[in-house]
């Protein structure tokens, strides 16, 4: 994998999957406090990154998992069959949208989180900052109209 300082690189836990992406192809960056992020992550939300599935590349095979999400979209979560480490996630709506977990990035110090989603559902031991924009859902059509218009 190249690691100029515009690619960033990931991995699950043992290495068996590893990502990347150029830092321009990223979409956003958010905090999703849903039931079900909570529960694939064991903890109080899920930091996620949006990128289009075009600008990332893969080594190895993830093994994936389907659940009807919050909001009803069908959410396919993808693991690595090793380690169990969740690496990348995308709604079944909107395949061409990767969700990438930021705790498997090698070097997050530059992320810079959009917003919080699903904060009816977060828990006091894990606020969402209150100092970037917070939806206490899923975001407006709008957001998502702008989310799909910056993949392409």
């Amino acid at each position: 994998m190249n690691n100029t300082a515009s690619i960033q690189t990931g991995r699950c836990q043992c290495g068996n999957i590893k990502y990347s992406f150029d830092i321009t192809s990223l979409i956003s960056a958010h905090n999703c406090h849903c039931k079900d992020c909570q529960r694939s992550t064991g903890s109080g939300k899920a930091t996620i990154l949006f990128v289009a599935k075009k600008n990332i590349t893969m080594e190895g095979q993830l093994k994936f998992y389907e659940v009807k999400g919050s909001s009803g979209s069908h959410v396919r979560r993808g693991f690595c069959e090793n380690c169990g480490s969740g690496v990348i996630s995308y709604a079944k709506e909107i395949p061409h949208i990767y969700y990438i977990k930021a705790g498997t990035l090698e070097d997050s110090s530059w992320l810079k989180i959009d917003s919080n989603f699903f904060t009816d559902s977060a828990h006091d031991w894990n606020s969402p900052d209150d100092s970037i924009k917070s939806y206490q859902g899923n975001p407006s059509m709008i957001s998502n109209i702008k989310t799909l218009l910056k993949s392409f």
